[in-house]
C-alpha cells in the first residue's frame, strides 16, 4: 500500500502541471500516511529546475552507491533526471526495504521484478505505476493463486459463530501482534494457509477488511470456546474433531 501510494504520487510529481519536480530532501521522514494515502510533508525543497547540459557527459545521476549515464536534450537539459532521482530514491528508502518481504509466495517474483528494474532504472515512472497496477489486480483478483487440491472439504464449517479472542502462535506477516491474522482472498486460500501451518487446527473469517477488500481470517491452534458472531464463520479441521462431537 505504501509503496503503490509513493509511485502514484511520484508520477504525478513527474507529469504534474508545472513540469517535472524533483524531491531535492527525499526521505522517508518527508512522508507521512492519510487516509491510506502517502502525503509529502515538506515541500520547500521541491524544484521543478532540471540539470542544464552541453553533451550526455554533462548528465550524470550520483548517488552514494550507483551512477546512471543520461542524456542531453536538444534543448539542453538532461533528459528525465528529476523523474528517475525521484524513482531510485523511492527504491533505496521504500521499495528495499517493503517489497520483499510479506507478498504472497507467487506474488514475489513480479515485485523482484519491479525491485530490480527501479534499482537499474530500467523503469521509468510510467512503467512502474503499470507494474504495480499488474500485481494489485493480480492480489486482489486471486489469479496469482495456482491451482492446487480443494482443501476445504477437509474442514467443518460453523456459521455465526467464534472462538474466544486470546494470545496464540505469531505467523508473517500478521496483522495482529498476539496472533495470526492473515488477509485472504477466499476460504480456500485460508485452508491452503491453515494447512501449511502445523500448529494450526482451524480459522475464522470473520468481516474485517484490508485496503485491498480482502477479509481477514485468525489462524488458531484450537477449536474450543466457541461464542456466537453473526458477522463470523469458524472453520475447524476434521481432524482435530468428529462430526458427533460438534
Amino acid at each position: 500500500q505504501i509503496c503503490l501510494s509513493l509511485v502514484k504520487l511520484l508520477f504525478y510529481l513527474a507529469h504534474s502541471p508545472l513540469g517535472s519536480i524533483v524531491l531535492l530532501d527525499f526521505q522517508p521522514r518527508q512522508f507521512v500516511m492519510v487516509d491510506g494515502n502517502l502525503k509529502v510533508t515538506d515541500m520547500d525543497d521541491a524544484s521543478t529546475e532540471e540539470l542544464s547540459c552541453k553533451e550526455d557527459n554533462d548528465c550524470i545521476l550520483d548517488f552514494p552507491t550507483k551512477s546512471f549515464p543520461l542524456k542531453c536534450s536538444a534543448v539542453g537539459k538532461c533528459e528525465g533526471i528529476n523523474e528517475k532521482k525521484n524513482l531510485f530514491n523511492a527504491y533505496r528508502y521504500f521499495f528495499t526495504y517493503l517489497l520483499p518481504h510479506s507478498a504472497p509466495p507467487a506474488l514475489r517474483p513480479f515485485l523482484s521484478d519491479i525491485l530490480n528494474a527501479t534499482g537499474d532504472l530500467r523503469y521509468g515512472i510510467n512503467e512502474t505505476v503499470k507494474a504495480f497496477e499488474k500485481v494489485l489486480h493480480l492480489y486482489k483478483s486471486g489469479l496469482y493463486l495456482q491451482k492446487r487440491p480443494l482443501l476445504l472439504k477437509d474442514y467443518i464449517s460453523l456459521k455465526g459463530f467464534r472462538t474466544v479472542e486470546g494470545e496464540d502462535y505469531k505467523c508473517w506477516p500478521s496483522y495482529s501482534h498476539v496472533g495470526c491474522l492473515l488477509s485472504i482472498h477466499s476460504a480456500e486460500e485460508a485452508a491452503a494457509i491453515c494447512n501449511s501451518q502445523s500448529q494450526c487446527q482451524s480459522f475464522i473469517v470473520t468481516q474485517q477488511r484490508t485496503w485491498t477488500g480482502r477479509p481477514l481470517a485468525s489462524f488458531q491452534s484450537s477449536w474450543t470456546d466457541l461464542i456466537p458472531d453473526t458477522n463470523a464463520v469458524v472453520y475447524i479441521k476434521r481432524s482435530a474433531s468428529s462430526g458427533e462431537r460438534l
